[in-house]
C-alpha cells in the first residue's frame, strides 16, 4: 500500500475524561489503548476494530455505510467520541468499527495538522504550524 505505514497512537474514551473533569468517575477508571495504528493516505476515517472498541467501553452511536477501496460497501456501527492523541497532538472524533486494526485516514490527520512523510514513512508536524495543530476555517466572505 502506497503511502501507508504505522505510527503510535492512543486512544480514550472521551465520556470518561468528560466525567473525570467533572468529578464524576475516579480517574483510575479512565479507559485509554495504545497501538500502532495504520495511517493510510486512501483513507478518510477513523476506523477501529471492535475489540478495541470494546476495551475503550465505547458505545456504538450509529451505523454507516463504509466504502472499501475495491468498491464493495457495507453498514457499520459508529462509536460515540474517542480522542485520538498522536505525536503529542490530540483531537476527539467518531470511528468506525470494522477490521482488525486501527486505521488514521485524512480527517484525523488534518485535525491534528500532521502531515505524511512518504519517503521516510512517518508523520510529521505541519511545518507552517510546527507546535500546535491550526485549524483552517474558510468563511464564504473569504472566498
Amino acid at each position: 500500500m502506497m503511502g501507508a505505514f504505522h505510527a503510535q497512537v492512543k486512544l480514550t474514551n472521551a465520556i470518561d475524561e468528560a466525567l473525570i473533569n467533572r468529578g464524576l468517575l475516579a480517574p483510575g477508571l479512565l479507559r485509554e489503548h495504545e497501538t500502532q495504528g495504520l495511517v493510510d493516505i486512501g483513507a478518510v476515517s477513523l476506523v477501529i476494530p471492535t475489540e478495541i472498541v470494546e476495551q475503550l467501553g465505547l458505545r456504538i452511536t450509529g451505523q454507516r455505510v463504509a466504502q472499501y477501496a475495491k468498491g464493495s460497501e457495507e453498514p457499520v456501527g459508529v462509536t460515540e467520541p474517542v480522542i485520538v492523541e498522536c505525536q503529542g497532538r490530540e483531537t476527539v472524533a467518531e470511528a468506525l468499527v470494522v477490521g482488525n486494526e486501527v486505521l488514521i485516514g485524512q480527517v484525523i490527520l488534518e485535525q491534528l495538522d500532521l502531515l505524511v512523510d512518504c519517503k521516510n514513512q512517518r508523520l510529521i508536524p505541519n511545518p507552517a504550524n510546527p507546535d500546535y495543530p491550526v485549524a483552517m476555517i474558510k468563511c464564504l466572505g473569504d472566498v
